[in-house]
């Protein structure tokens, strides 16, 4: 697309003052006719000569995945394709919703060379998405003329979770990893259920764990030390509908349940068991069968990079059924959702439904701004009235809690921040007591 450029308007401009002279009678009719010829031959020559002009080359550096942090650098590399020195303005095709920093960018491309820039982009939230191109604006030899042109291909690019502190949890041990993120680990030599090496026996061993053939062969006495059961399989039952909408340190509830829950299956994966994922909200479903070993976690991640929290109650009861018929294995179940009294009836009866095969735990999300309204009356009407209302709530909340735990269901009440600790520590728990 070309646009006449503002030496074309300036241009265009003179020959119409020199339009009035003529018309006045101070300067001859065929000045003036003179100067529309040249100013028709010279935009249709610096138009021809525009187009003649060929595009630069270019290329995007831009990784296909990507963890939801606040800075996305991209590179993009420009070689000038003509004889001459081009100056052009360039817009690379980003996402509109993100934040940019370092476009448009005003270059000169000298011939014969590569020119290599960058800038940063922030991603605003996690899926998939497109960058359909860039944008560049070329000068025609004249500056009569600029003409906008399309280069480079569409790249797509994922966004998934803050995966950043798996990466840093790779180096470190299991107990040190959970210790991380919060969990508050009790640690119990020789309990487990599958036999893991001998050692030397220790003030306090059961005579049951000294292994005689070895202490008779060594001459001292040996014990067998065990470590928890692998192979144990378990399902993380993800809500996806309006309660996940809440925010905590700017981040949906939703976007905090995703990181516990990749913690969560990292530290699983690590210890030898398998990890699933059901996320339920309104009418969609997504089910991920439970995974094991190293590529279980790359399949977590492309299973629910997506997921987005929509504004549709969650049918509990549907959610649990479903479950019910994709999962036969006992396996340990995780119900991550915001708990409100109306739900009572229908948490319930899903609770009872999955307990019937699999060991069940709800993760209740509270929310910070609750806590903060409770605990801050003040002096004034709104202010108390306020602090009323907010601990009028969370005493119905706690007071559903309570029944699903006479009901013989594991309820934790938990804020965002603490989710990470607090799910490794109780599948920790789990594990350490054999209840799988």
């Amino acid at each position: 697309m070309m646009r006449p450029n503002l030496a074309l308007l300036w241009l265009l401009l003179a020959l119409s003052v020199l339009g009035v002279l003529a018309s006045v009678g101070w300067l001859p009719l065929w000045s003036w006719l003179a100067g529309v010829a040249l100013v028709l031959v010279l935009t249709a020559l610096d138009a021809w000569r525009l187009r003649r002009q060929p595009s630069p080359q270019l290329s995007r550096q831009l990784p296909l995945v990507v963890p939801l942090t606040p800075e996305l650098r991209v590179g993009l590399r420009l070689r000038a394709s003509g004889s001459r020195a081009q100056p052009v303005e360039l817009h690379d095709l980003h996402p509109g919703e993100w934040p940019v920093q370092g476009m448009p960018r005003r270059l000169l491309l000298q011939p014969g060379r590569e020119l290599a820039l960058d800038y940063s982009v922030a991603p605003s939230g996690r899926g998939e998405f497109a960058f359909a191109g860039c944008h560049i604006r070329l000068r025609s030899p004249w500056r009569l003329w600029t003409q906008r042109r399309t280069l480079g291909e569409r790249s797509t690019i994922r966004v998934y979770p803050n995966f950043a502190p798996l990466i840093e949890m790779a180096g470190l041990s299991v107990e040190v990893a959970s210790r991380s993120v919060g969990a508050r680990l009790q640690r119990r030599r020789g309990e487990g259920t599958e036999f893991e090496e001998l050692r030397d026996y220790r003030i306090g061993d059961s005579l049951r764990k000294i292994d005689w053939k070895a202490t008779a062969r060594i001459g001292r006495p040996i014990s067998r030390e065990y470590r928890d059961e692998r192979n144990q399989q378990v399902v993380l039952l993800l809500d996806c509908g309006r309660r996940m909408l809440a925010q905590d340190d700017r981040l949906p509830h939703f976007d905090h349940v995703l990181n516990a829950s990749l913690a969560l299956a990292y530290i699983a994966l690590r210890q030898g068991d398998a990890v699933g994922m059901l996320a339920s909200g309104g009418e969609e479903l997504r089910w991920l069968p439970p995974q094991q070993g190293s590529g279980g976690m790359d399949m977590l991640l492309g299973a629910g990079y997506d997921l987005q929290a929509r504004p549709v109650a969650t049918d509990y009861l549907g959610a649990a059924s479903a479950l019910q018929q994709r999962q036969r294995r006992r396996s340990f179940v995780i119900l991550i959702t915001n708990v409100r009294d109306e739900d009572d009836q229908e948490l319930r009866a899903a609770a009872n439904l999955l307990g019937r095969r699999h060991l069940v735990l709800v993760a209740s999300l509270r929310e910070l701004a609750l806590d903060a309204a409770a605990a801050t009356a003040g002096d004034e009407l709104e202010s108390a009235v306020r602090s009323a209302a907010a601990m009028q709530y969370l005493a119905e909340r706690e007071a559903m809690h309570e029944r699903l735990r006479r009901e013989g269901v594991a309820v934790l009440d938990t804020t965002c921040s603490e989710l990470s600790g607090v799910l490794i520590e109780r599948y920790l728990a789990v594990k350490r007591d054999g209840r799988l």
